[in-house]
């Protein structure tokens, strides 16, 4: 389509476009004067006016100014918030429409990034819409100007925090807190002091990790316990680093942890560390990779990037034996510290290694594998599935490359290029692949992928 329609005099021109897709981002996808134009805003099948934010000679990032001819599947925002906050993307989608698009960029990743097809397209997983995220991690800031203070989550495209005063898609126990949380740190004597409240709920235990770059005082440490007491949260203050998180109020409680009820399993971490944001979502996801997987007794089962033993236990419960590898220390250890709650460390053996720099020598050195679980953030496997023998080669008979892989994936582009490199150069098929929403109202791409080899 080529340029149309203008402002008025003084005003930046404003441009009309017919929009094809969604991007990566939740941003429509227009071609205008052979540039590709992406458009904050805009819905695939609308017809819209925008203006352009930024030009660069092969592409322009723009907003909407209206809507020329709306999509059926555009909806109202449920949230106030929404356009301003950067926390969600795509509120003015149709719930089950971002399903279909999320499995749209899954399916055109492949191709266009792999040139690959799944043979079958799994039916998309998909769970509440609203109050499904367990993990956040809210910014907090003092306003000297303004004598007060910002929670929440920062503005789009800016490092601003947004003027929030609720969220809906935290649980509605933690989204009211949002203005007691600016109460509470603006009476604290470290506010300039205190940029980041982080989120973690489990399923007896909510707690909230305070970044207390200054020593509260006594004072502080009494506002802390009031706000704990009031509204039921536990509260983790975290000094440093990650590691220096601890647990200051009340002392002793019930663990966080979270459970996978078709497993018999139970999971604790510590509120740094990594766990799905979306619970509902997850139990489902591991169910799913399990099926795929279908690991049996007597297996020897390889969990990459096991995290805290999110797949290796569930595997474990179902008879194989499995090796665990993760590139955090105390990753490796909380997974132990699992598997012997668990009952199952006879079945499972956890190792720290940095997997973004496996080689052949040291994959052959894990020995055999009937199957893998990969589940990489967003970097992807790439070095992993390069260390895997070739098509071809004597790989499968000394027993180094496994017949079945389970990828779970948390970016559509990287899957789509470890798809490439195991189709293409190490003889595996793509036999299924489909989403997993574990973002609603964001473009976020959950998805998992079944490579068999002959």
């Amino acid at each position: 389509m080529s340029r149309a329609g203008r402002s008025g005099a003084g005003e930046e021109p404003a441009f009309t476009a017919y929009v094809e897709s969604l991007d990566h981002e939740g941003q429509g996808v227009a071609h205008v004067d052979g540039k590709v134009v992406f458009i904050d805003g805009a819905l695939p099948g609308e017809t819209v006016r925008y203006r352009v934010r930024r030009s660069k000679a092969r592409f322009e990032t723009a907003d909407v100014v209206d809507v020329v001819h709306a999509s059926p599947m555009r909806t109202t925002p449920r949230c106030i918030h929404f356009g301003s906050c950067g926390g969600c993307a795509t509120q003015h989608l149709d719930t089950a429409a971002q399903v279909a698009v999320k499995q749209r960029v899954l399916e055109d990743s492949l191709w266009h990034i792999g040139q690959v097809r799944a043979e079958q397209i799994l039916p998309p997983i998909h769970g509440p819409d609203w109050g499904y995220r367990y993990r956040a991690r809210l910014s907090a800031r003092w306003i000297d100007k303004k004598n007060s203070v910002l929670v929440g989550f920062h503005e789009k495209r800016s490092s601003f925090i947004a003027d929030m005063h609720g969220c809906d898609v935290v649980p509605p126990r933690i989204g009211r807190l949002v203005d007691p949380l600016r109460e509470l740190v603006g009476q604290l004597s470290l506010r300039e002091r205190m940029p980041q409240v982080e989120v973690a709920l489990g399923d007896a235990l909510d707690a909230l990790v305070f970044r207390v770059m200054d020593p509260p005082t006594p004072a502080d440490e009494a506002l802390f316990r009031a706000f704990g007491d009031r509204w039921g949260v536990s509260i983790w203050l975290q000094p440093k680093g990650p590691e220096t998180v601890f647990r200051f109020y009340p002392a002793e409680g019930p663990p966080l942890d979270y459970s996978l009820p078709e497993f018999g399993l139970r999971l604790e971490f510590a509120p740094t560390e990594f766990t799905q944001v979306n619970p509902h979502i997850n139990r489902a996801l591991v169910a799913r990779a399990m099926r795929l997987l279908d690991p049996q007794p007597g297996e020897r089962v390889a969990d990459w990037f096991c995290g805290l033993g999110n797949f290796s236990l569930p595997i474990a419960r179902l008879g194989a034996d499995v090796v665990g590898v993760e590139g955090s220390a105390a990753l490796t250890r909380r997974a132990l510290a699992n598997a012997h709650l668990n009952g199952l460390e006879a079945r499972v053996r956890f190792a720290e290694a940095n997997l973004f720099e496996i080689d052949e020598a040291g994959l052959a050195a894990y020995g055999h594998f009937d199957k893998w679980l990969v589940d990489p953030p967003r970097d992807g496997a790439l070095a992993l599935c390069k260390a895997l023998p070739d098509a071809g080669s004597d790989g499968s008979a000394n027993g180094v490359v496994p017949r079945r892989i389970v990828y779970v994936s948390c970016n559509a582009a990287t899957l789509a290029r470890d798809a490439s490199l195991l189709v293409h150069t190490k003889g595996y098929a793509l036999r299924a692949a489909g989403v997993a929403n574990m973002f609603p109202h964001t473009a976020h791409v959950e998805s998992v992928a079944l490579f068999e080899r002959p």
